[in-house]
C-alpha cells in the first residue's frame, strides 16, 4: 500500500484472496446473554455525557456566584475544557492498554479513576481562596477525563466486537443505543441535575447547586463498576488480540493510516461543533434573558434543548442498519448543515425572551440531526473499519483527536464573534461556521468504506492476509490458551516477532 494512498495491485489481491475462515466463527448466543456485556461496555460513556455538559451549568453557576473574579478569570476558559485534555490522555493510554494488556481490565481501571477524582472535583477547596479553589477544580477535572478517556477504547471497542455476537441486522442498533445514546442521556441528566439542585436551593446557594452537581456524577459509574466486575475478554479480543506478538505499526500504518486519518478528521470536525455547543447552549440561553435570569429559567430550557439529542440518536439508531454507518452519518451531516444555515439567518427573530420556544425547537433540531449522523456512526465506523489487534489504539487516537476538536471548539467558539460585539451576529457566525463544518464532514466520510453487519470478521480475515503476504506470522493472534488476562499481568512485548512464514522453524 502506498504511503497515504491506494493499495498497490499486489496488496489488494493478497487481501482478496484472503480466505473468510481464517479466524473461527463466533458463535450466537441468546439474546439476553450476548446483550449483556454490550451494554456493560458501552454504557459507561453516559459520565462522558454527564460530565462533560454539567460543567456547563457549573461554569454557569461560578459566574453567578464569584462574578468578575471568575468571569474574568482564566479559569472561566480552563474549567470546562480542561477534561477535554484529560480524555485525550485517557483515550491513548487507555487505547495502548487494552491492545495489549486486556480490554476489562483497562475499563475497570478507568471507571476507578472516574469515581475517584470526580468525587474530588466536587469536594473542591483551598484555604478559602477562590481562585485557589478555581486551580484545584482544573487539577481535579484533568484527571476526570482521563478516566472518560479510557471508557472510549476499552468501552467502546468492546461494545462493538461484543455485538457480532447479536442478531444480524441489529449490531449497529444495539452497538449506538449503549454507547452514543447513552452519552445523550448523559448530556440530558447533565442539564436536568442542575435545573432541580437549584430549585431546591432557591436559586441562592450556588456552593451547594455546583458541588451536589458535580458529586451526583459519582452513582452512575459506581453501579456500572460493579456490573463490570463479571464481564470477560470479547471473543474477537481473543482470537485476533496481539496482545502476545510486536505489533508491526509500520504494516498497520500502510493499511490503516489514510482511513484512520478521515476518521480523524470527521470527530474532529463532529465534536468542535457538538461539544463546545453542548457547553456554551447555557450561556446563548443567558445572553438571550440577560444579566437578570435566574438559573432555574435558564437551566429549565437548557433541558428542553438537550431533550432533542434523544430523539436523533434513538431514531437515527435502526437507519444505521438499514442505510450502513456511512451513509446515515452523510444524511445527517447535509440536514444538519441546512437547519444551521437557516438556523444563522434566523437567529435576529429567533433571539428575543418572547420566543424562547421556537429558539429551543429550531436549535434543537440541529443538535438532533447532529445525533442522527457523526453522533451516532463516527464511533461506530472507528470501531469497525480496522482489525481487533490494533482497534483499541486505532480507536483510541480517532477519539482523541476528536476531544482535541472539542478542546479548541471550547476556546474558538467564544472568539467567534461579530468585530462589532454584537451579539446577534457573534451568535450567527458560529451557526454559519458549524454548518459549513457540516458539508465538508459529508464530503470526507464518501472516502471511508461501506461497514456492513459482519464488517469486525471480515475485517480480520483480510488484514490476517495482508500480514501474511508481507511475511508476518498471524499464529501470534490471539490470547494463550493457559491466560486470561489478570492485573498483575501488564503487557510485554516480544522480542522478535515478525518471523517470515516461509523461515519458520518449529
Amino acid at each position: 500500500m502506498l504511503f497515504w494512498g491506494k493499495k498497490k495491485p499486489e496488496e489488494q489481491q493478497a487481501v482478496s484472496e484472503a480466505p473468510t475462515d481464517a479466524a473461527p466463527p463466533i458463535d450466537q448466543k441468546p439474546f439476553k446473554q450476548a446483550i449483556w456485556p454490550v451494554l456493560a461496555c458501552g454504557a459507561g460513556l453516559f459520565s462522558d455525557g454527564y460530565i462533560n455538559n454539567v460543567i456547563g451549568s457549573v461554569s454557569t453557576t461560578l459566574g453567578k456566584e464569584y462574578g468578575d473574579v471568575y468571569n474574568k478569570s482564566n479559569a472561566a476558559s480552563v474549567v470546562p475544557a480542561i477534561a477535554f485534555a484529560g480524555t485525550v490522555v485517557g483515550q491513548l493510554f487507555f487505547g495502548y492498554l487494552s491492545d495489549k494488556w486486556s480490554r476489562t481490565n483497562s475499563l475497570l481501571i478507568s471507571t476507578i479513576i472516574l469515581i475517584i477524582f470526580t468525587a474530588l472535583a466536587a469536594g473542591s477547596y483551598y484555604k478559602g481562596d477562590a481562585v485557589g479553589m478555581f486551580n484545584i477544580l482544573t487539577a481535579w477535572r484533568f484527571f476526570v477525563g482521563i478516566g472518560i478517556g479510557g471508557e472510549y477504547p476499552a468501552g467502546s471497542v468492546s461494545c462493538a466486537e461484543s455485538s457480532g455476537e447479536l442478531s444480524s441486522g441489529t449490531r449497529n442498533t444495539w452497538f449506538i443505543l449503549f454507547t452514543n445514546t447513552m452519552i445523550d442521556w448523559g448530556f440530558v441528566i447533565g442539564a436536568f441535575v442542575p435545573y432541580v439542585v437549584a430549585a431546591a436551593a432557591h436559586n441562592t446557594y450556588y456552593s451547594t447547586i455546583w458541588r451536589t452537581s458535580l458529586g451526583i456524577g459519582v452513582v452512575f459509574p459506581s453501579i456500572l463498576f460493579i456490573l463490570r466486575l463479571k464481564l470477560k475478554e470479547p471473543k474477537e479480543y481473543s482470537q485476533n488480540s496481539m496482545k502476545h506478538a510486536k505489533t508491526p505499526y509500520s504494516l498497520v500504518f500502510k493499511y490503516y493510516g489514510f482511513r484512520l486519518l478521515i476518521v480523524s478528521l470527521i470527530w474532529f470536525i463532529y465534536d468542535f461543533s457538538a461539544y463546545s455547543f453542548g457547553i456554551y447552549s447555557t450561556a446563548i440561553l443567558a445572553n438571550i434573558y440577560g444579566d437578570s435570569s435566574v438559573l432555574t429559567t435558564v437551566f429549565g430550557w437548557n433541558v428542553v434543548i438537550n431533550l432533542f439529542y434523544i430523539p436523533g440518536t434513538m431514531i437515527g439508531a435502526p437507519i444505521s442498519d438499514r442505510l450502513g454507518p456511512r451513509y446515515t452519518l452523510i444524511l445527517g451531516q447535509v440536514l444538519q448543515a441546512i437547519v444551521g444555515f437557516i438556523m444563522a439567518g434566523c437567529y435576529a427573530q429567533l433571539s428575543h425572551p418572547s420566543v424562547v420556544g421556537g429558539f429551543a425547537v429550531v436549535y434543537g433540531i440541529f443538535l438532533s440531526l447532529g445525533e442522527l449522523g457523526p453522533g451516532n456512526n463516527i464511533g461506530l465506523l472507528a470501531a469497525k473499519t480496522c482489525a481487533t489487534g490494533v482497534r483499541g489504539q486505532y480507536y483510541g487516537i480517532a477519539a482523541a483527536l476528536g476531544k482535541i476538536g472539542a478542546f479548541v471548539g471550547t476556546y474558538v467558539f467564544k472568539h467567534i464573534a461579530s468585530p462589532d460585539g454584537d451579539p446577534i451576529k457573534s451568535a450567527q457566525y458560529k451557526f454559519y461556521v458549524s454548518s459549513a463544518l457540516c458539508i465538508f464532514a459529508a464530503g470526507l466520510a464518501l472516502l471511508l468504506p461501506n461497514v456492513g453487519q459482519d464488517t469486525i470478521t471480515k475485517e480480520d480475515a483480510e488484514f490476517r492476509a495482508y500480514l501474511e503476504s508481507r511475511g508476518w506470522d498471524t499464529r501470534q493472534l490471539g490470547l494463550k490458551k493457559t491466560g486470561e488476562s489478570s492485573l498483575e499481568s501488564f503487557p510485554e512485548e516480544a522480542e522478535d516477532s515478525a518471523v517470515p512464514v516461509a523461515k519458520d522453524e518449529r
